[in-house]
């Protein structure tokens, strides 16, 4: 099981008349494998519920409780009515802090403006290693945090800050790591992003920790996965969720089902599809699978080493209840591939795309490029003995790559099938659904729900996407000719701080200066579409189309924002376009590139210099990043680092 085993609030019985006290743990008892019973109480003594913890999922830091968040932190408003794991308000569910009465931690902020304060630090201890697991059922390497696949959830109210203390103790004996944060912008800590070669050095194994400290200052889902070249690919990402403001009473809904990771899925490591992928000719390496969740299932029959295999691994499954509505939160987690999301029998209601709420409108199936989320709200309307799939489908189209399991499957058990029935699958009959040109939904469907309008740029830039082949014979991506990679021993962003600004050609630096909104139009002429992420920022999706843009905005007055956009695929006789804009109030060195990891790898990555001249004059960088860099140095002169590709 991938969800939180419902949560058993002493009997279900009304708790909330009682004093306020602090939520303390009384203690830990393992009783399965898989499972911790973990006792809370008030700070006076007595007892107050007992917690199933489904610890493959969630690990042993038991701060949080999923359905509702507990925290030692936190206090009860003795107005509150509980009623269990399943049938919390909004109200309730969305506070996993110290809740004052009638308050929210964020307090009065304006939902449309910049992060609060609120005082609170969330800790994170994560211990990165390889070991074999198997998602699907097929043995093989995976890097796992706190021996998990995916990591864990790191969950946050907005406006508090996170703190993440990182160890590589991966075993290979070459192989750095580095975190990044998808989707929140770093402001004031553009250190922290987390990307080797550009805002620090990589961590390297077998030499202590590093703590990254950032605050939350978006709200929604996002997630975290490793910037130290492929390496996510091999299973070092996990989801975030961040509380905030709901936007509306359409956005309201009754039970939070928590992240749906969507990952296209390789039973080979990533240096050998790096590998393959870059040779000449290049080999296309055909994905082996689809996962909800880090769960899938694989034919053994398939495989060549069939005692590496078992069948019965399992699916991910969820509960719905009938009449209520349901939060889900997906995230496109893979490699590669454009996703198809759907669930039988449902309409999906979105509510956000990334960090930023939308006017809510309905939908058969939700498209996902790779670092893309989407929020959704499912009402349950099917009976209380329903089996339905949820699924999603890899669009070959715009793979352009062969796939042994192309479709990701997981249960929607509804609330009279519970976790002692018996194992059942549903016979429910999927939503059809069309390419569509591999992009995102309409830009005019799209539409924030708090308006921003975007101003004339001070800059205008152009960038042409191509591939060729190096000097060396591996194929590559180029941004205007020139294709990324960079210093894992020397970071933009610090050698920015001592006084550089002229950089080698190959780290595709472009210095806005003191331009206060930056235009970027993006021609594509590869006849692949492109996930484009930007770090640092949400950008506005201007347009997008074939051919040369004709200037035209989509919905001037409020255009789509979002932190990572589908460019469509195009050719060199008739590319596609997508025409993006964002404010420079953000100094730092911030990447934007192709999200597919092996396009990225491939050196499709730009570096956005943002205000050197206050990174230079004002950015008081920590120490402790320069120690990084220099354990990194003796690391990288004992061992010998082989850096394929871009590093990124």
């Amino acid at each position: 099981m991938t969800r939180t085993p419902q949560v058993n609030w002493h009997s279900g019985r009304e708790l909330g008349k009682h004093k306020a006290y602090p939520l303390l743990s009384l203690g830990i008892l393992h009783c399965a494998t898989h499972l911790t019973l973990n006792t809370f109480a008030r700070s006076n003594g007595s007892v107050l519920a007992v917690h199933l913890v489904d610890r493959s999922r969630y690990g042993d830091n038991l701060t949080v409780c999923h359905e509702w968040y507990c925290s030692p932190e936190f206090e009860f408003d003795q107005e509150e009515t509980w009623k269990g794991s399943r049938g919390i308000t909004v109200k309730e569910r969305t506070l996993i802090g110290t809740q004052k009465k009638g308050g929210v931690p964020w307090g009065n902020a304006d939902p449309a403006g910049p992060a609060p304060d609120t005082g609170v630090t969330r800790h994170y201890n994560f211990t990165v290693t390889r070991a074999y697991k198997s998602p699907d059922g097929f043995n093989k390497s995976v890097i796992l945090v706190n021996d998990q696949f995916p990591g864990p959830l790191i969950e946050a109210n907005w406006g508090d800050m996170i703190e993440v203390t990182v160890t590589n103790n991966i075993d290979r004996e070459d192989e750095g790591l580095t975190l990044h944060w998808h989707g929140l912008t770093q402001h004031k800590t553009p250190w922290y992003d987390g990307v080797p070669g550009v805002s620090q050095c990589p961590i390297a194994p077998g030499r202590g920790s590093f703590t990254y400290t950032f605050q939350a200052d978006q709200y929604g889902t996002g997630w975290y996965h490793s910037h130290y070249s492929a390496q996510y690919n091999d299973g070092l990402y996990g989801p975030m969720v961040i509380h905030g403001p709901i936007q509306s009473e359409a956005a309201e809904y009754d039970i939070d089902l928590g992240p749906v990771m969507i990952s296209d899925y390789y039973h080979v490591p990533y240096y050998q599809i790096l590998q393959e992928s870059f040779s000449k000719p290049p080999q296309a390496v055909p994905v082996d699978n689809n996962l909800i969740n880090g769960k899938g299932m694989y034919d053994c029959n398939a495989t060549e080493t069939p005692l590496d295999c078992d069948s019965g691994s399992g699916l991910a499954r969820f509960q719905f209840q009938s009449g209520k509505r349901h939060r889900l939160r997906l995230i496109n987690t893979g490699a590669l591939a454009n996703q198809k999301f759907s669930i039988d029998n449902h309409d999906l209601l979105v509510i956000a795309n990334d960090y930023v709420p939308v006017q809510p409108y309905r939908t058969k199936v939700v498209t996902l490029g790779v670092g893309q989320r989407t929020d959704v709200i499912v009402t349950g309307t099917g009976s209380s003995t329903d089996l339905v799939w949820m699924r999603s489908d890899i669009d070959m189209v715009c793979l352009q790559n062969t796939a042994t399991i192309s479709t990701a499957r997981a249960i929607i058990a509804y609330e009279a099938i519970n976790e002692t029935s018996p194992v059942l699958m549903p016979n429910t009959t999927g939503h059809s659904w069309m390419s569509n040109n591999c992009r995102n939904d309409p830009l005019n469907r799209t539409i924030p729900y708090y308006p921003l309008t975007p101003t004339d740029p001070t800059t205008t830039q152009t960038v042409t996407i191509s591939v060729g082949y190096n000097d060396t014979g591996f194929i590559v991506m180029f941004m205007d000719n020139s294709s990324f990679r960079v210093d894992y021993n020397d970071p933009i962003l610090l050698a920015t701080k001592q006084g550089s600004l002229t950089f080698p050609t190959d780290r595709n630096v472009y210095n806005f200066g003191t331009n206060t909104t930056v235009r970027l139009i993006f021609n594509n002429t590869y006849a692949t579409a492109h996930p484009m992420h930007l770090h640092g920022h949400n950008f506005w999706v201007l347009a997008e189309g074939q051919g040369i843009w004709d200037g035209h905005i989509t919905n001037p007055s409020n255009p789509l924002r979002r932190d990572t956009h589908i460019l469509q695929p195009g050719t060199a006789e008739n590319p596609a376009y997508a025409v993006l804009e964002w404010r420079q109030d953000n100094p730092g060195i911030w990447p934007l590139h192709c999200h597919m990891s092996i396009h990225s790898s491939a050196g499709m990555v730009i570096l956005v210099m943002e205000q050197p001249d206050l990174i230079q004059k004002d950015m008081e960088i920590p120490t402790v990043m320069k120690k990084t860099c220099d354990d990194w140095d003796r690391f990288s002169h004992v061992e010998v680092v082989d850096q394929i590709d871009s590093g990124v």
